[in-house]
């Protein structure tokens, strides 16, 4: 607030909307971020309905919801090949490996690895129904063949019990128990420390959907195993699969260079 006042030329209740924008102007060639002046534009926003609500002023609250700033999404991050190797040379036991095989190669959400049921595995077809994911909806997801063996690498030593959830707790007062989304998580967290990285679940989905782009896999097929509404969400790996870009480009660029090769010499 104190730098909204000293930057104003006007008293407060002068203030309009037009004001406002010229001050977002203002901490723009500032160069600060765009979380940052929402931060600014909010605390104006809470001093004016202060100056209402509190203290009765007749004045107008000048900032509008289209002020704030778009903020830029992440990028998804990924592992590269040999991160994933080195992943899954600390991760042990049958549970923890099949679980995040079902990530990194079926691309499925944590909570979807949580809830994944017996009755949805189709061994003799690769695949696996995804009940309920992500906006309600169901949807097919494929295994390959290390995902297969290390599901049912598991399944073979799976601790009894009537719980329809594949993966169970295996120690501890809730042994026997389907694991909860927290538990897996927390498995995540211990492996990436005993891998010195920097990953998450998530981390291992996005890591396959940036393999099957830079493996040529159609971008309609990435986005139904994910289960994306929107391809263009699914278009976001495209800015962070090099590999399939460079490809493109030499492969273009050598047409283009033929072509001109041999317009030089009909010419």
């Amino acid at each position: 607030m104190k730098s909204f006042v000293v930057w104003l030329a006007v008293p407060l209740e002068n203030v309009t909307h037009a004001t406002v924008s010229n001050y977002i102007d203002y901490l723009m060639r500032k160069r600060l971020e765009p979380k940052t002046i929402n931060c600014h534009l909010n605390s104006i926003s809470q001093f004016y309905h202060y100056l209402r609500e509190e203290e009765h002023w007749t004045i107008i609250n000048p900032i509008r919801k289209n002020h704030k700033l778009r903020m830029a999404r992440p990028l998804p991050r990924h592992l590269k090949d040999d991160q994933v190797e080195t992943f899954f040379k600390v991760v042990k036991g049958h549970r923890d490996h099949a679980m995040f095989m079902l990530m990194v190669r079926c691309g499925l959400r944590v909570e979807e690895v949580a809830n994944v049921s017996l009755d949805v595995l189709d061994f003799k077809h690769r695949k696996i129904l995804i009940k309920d994911g992500k906006g309600s909806k169901d949807r097919i997801v494929y295994m390959s063949n290390d995902a297969i063996h290390a599901l049912a690498a598991y399944l073979k030593v799976r601790i009894a019990s009537r719980a329809k959830k594949v993966f169970l707790v295996e120690k501890g007062t809730s042994k026997g128990q389907p694991i909860s989304i927290r538990g897996i998580q927390k498995r995540m967290e211990y492996y990436a420390r005993k891998a010195k990285l920097h990953v998450s679940c998530h981390h291992l989905r996005h890591t396959m959907a940036t393999q099957l782009l830079n493996a040529d896999a159609d971008l309609c097929t990435i986005q139904d195993l994910l289960g994306h509404s929107n391809v263009k969400t699914t278009q976001r790996y495209c800015r962070v699969s090099n590999l399939k870009v460079q490809r493109d480009y030499f492969n273009a660029m050598e047409v283009i260079v033929q072509q001109t090769a041999c317009n030089q010499k009909s010419g």
